[in-house]
């Protein structure tokens, strides 16, 4: 499958066909149990791809986080604008550990590429103040737009009916999100090309 179609279909199990399922369901239960239902179609995906590839990419693992505190919330009584706020509480959680991790010798960020990125010489790298710049830069900004992601849906949930929030909630995350990649992806570049320089002029 193609990026762009994979993209299609992520958006549609995760946002469109949720909203479906709780529009119809809403009709024969309250909103509190069609929202509950509504949330194991991304379950269900995202077992499938566990499946599949013996692993979860970070999509998924949000959504399983989601899931899980979804029950949690209905087992205290949660209501449904509480539901609602799940995935967010989550993503803010996300964004705030991100932030704190500046507080720290070496923030979340570096440990994230050395985790994920191959054949680095980041512990080598340290030792350049441009390096701790960048990834401290890069830090920053995943903790701002996570936690602004966060606290954009927030204020959709408490300011939007049900139907209207679970029909825009998707793209404002996807937003956000592919926002961050997309800078991530050009500053990589531009701050790889620099720091080659600069270690060029040191040796």
């Amino acid at each position: 499958m193609s990026r762009p179609m994979y993209i299609i279909v992520t958006l549609l199990i995760n946002g469109v066909v949720p909203w479906l399922l709780y529009m119809w369901l809403s009709e024969y239960m309250n909103g509190l149990g069609a929202l509950t239902i509504a949330t194991l179609v991304p379950l269900f995906d995202n077992i499938v791809h566990l499946i599949r590839h013996h692993k979860l990419d970070a999509f998924g693992a949000l959504m399983l986080s989601t899931f899980i505190l979804t029950f949690v919330l209905v087992l205290i009584g949660g209501s449904e604008k509480l539901l609602l706020v799940r995935e967010s509480l989550v993503t803010a959680a996300v964004g705030l550990a991100f932030l704190a991790s500046l507080l720290f010798r070496r923030p979340l960020m570096y440990y994230l590429a050395l985790r994920f990125v191959g054949n680095n010489d980041f512990p080598a790298s340290w030792q350049y103040g441009y390096f701790r710049f960048v990834m401290r830069l890069m830090t920053f900004v995943w903790g701002i737009m996570l936690t602004g992601e966060a606290a954009v849906r927030i204020a959709m949930v408490y300011r939007m009916d049900t139907e209207r929030y679970l029909a825009l909630s998707n793209f404002v995350l996807y937003g956000f999100i592919g926002a961050a990649v997309l800078w991530t992806l050009v500053y990589r570049r531009h701050s790889a090309a620099k720091f080659k320089r600069i270690k060029l002029r040191v040796a």
